[in-house]
Order: structure tokens, then C-alpha cells, then sequence
């Protein structure tokens, strides 16, 4: 599976566009619709995911079809198009906040739940609680899975999780 990221938008938001063949999903299309297509190209989009519904992360959702969040999708194992992976429920940030663990890839996409060197803002719609939980939580997955946030570089959860549950 290929990733490739594309920042959108005011806030420098990760879209991210992963690819297996001619055939992709889009994770957080936050703005900058057009540069999205661009970087799609001719590949079938077999779907839409949001890791939370903030504004920078669903700006272009309107111009896409086949959207999956934590309304549509359970946890646990699910499957769009040509993709499986793993939806993970981690509240915190928001409380529709979700990870998606590609098992066979080793990567997660974690919005704004984690990223290089922090974590998500709880002062917005989220709950320092349920922060925690959700960290300790993820705490159980596989320590050297990569990491692709919603905004700045990627990481290794072990490494942000090592900083964060000290």
C-alpha cells in the first residue's frame, strides 16, 4: 500500500491518500479539494474516512461520496473496497475521535489524537479523562507501528507514548 500526504488548507492539515493499485481511500480531506483530486489523479476512490469532525479535517468532505466515520464504521475490523484495517475508538480529543490501524502495513492514522511530540487539544470538544483512557488504550498496540497525524510529521507510537505515559 502506498501513502502519500498532502497538507490542506489554513491549519496545515494531513489529508492523506492511500493507494493499492488503481484503487484508493482518503483519509481527512480538511480543505483544498482541487489539490486532493489533483494528487488522486485517475485512481477509483473507494472511500472516505474522518478520524474527527473538525473543520479542518471535513472542508472538501462535500465533494466526495462513500464517507465512513465512527457513525458508519465499527470498532474493531472493517473492510472499504480493497482496504482492511482497524477502527479504534480513542475519545479525547473529540468524542467521535477514531485511529485506523493497518495491521498488515504497520501504520495508523491518528488525527489529532497524537502526534510528533503531543498530544490533541481537550479544551475544544474533548475530555482529558477520556484522553487518558484512550492512551492507555492504544498503549497495547504494537510499539513500533508508525504513526500519521493530522497535522506535522509522522512518528512511532512507542516513542510518543513512552513521552506521554511516563
Amino acid at each position: 500500500m502506498k501513502v502519500d500526504r498532502i497538507v490542506v488548507g489554513a491549519l496545515c492539515t494531513n489529508c492523506y491518500i492511500l493507494s493499492i493499485g488503481n484503487n484508493c481511500i482518503v483519509i481527512d480531506p480538511g480543505d483544498d479539494y482541487f489539490k486532493i483530486k489533483s494528487a488522486i489523479g485517475d485512481k477509483k476512490v473507494n472511500g472516505v474516512i474522518i478520524t474527527h469532525r473538525h473543520f479542518d479535517h471535513i472542508g472538501a468532505l462535500k465533494y466526495f461520496k462513500n464517507i465512513y466515520d465512527k457513525n458508519n464504521l465499527k470498532e474493531g475490523l472493517n473492510h472499504v473496497g480493497y482496504f482492511k484495517f482497524e477502527v479504534i475508538y480513542t475519545p479525547g480529543h473529540t468524542d467521535d475521535s477514531i485511529c485506523i490501524y493497518f495491521k498488515d502495513n504497520n501504520i495508523m492514522f491518528v488525527g489529532d489524537f497524537i502526534f510528533k511530540n503531543g498530544i490533541g487539544r481537550t479544551d475544544l470538544r474533548g475530555n482529558d479523562y477520556l484522553m487518558y483512557q484512550s492512551l492507555n488504550k492504544i498503549n497495547h498496540y504494537d510499539k513500533y507501528i508508525k504513526i500519521y497525524p493530522g497535522h506535522g510529521k509522522e512518528s512511532i507510537l512507542g516513542v510518543e507514548l513512552k513521552n506521554l505515559l511516563h
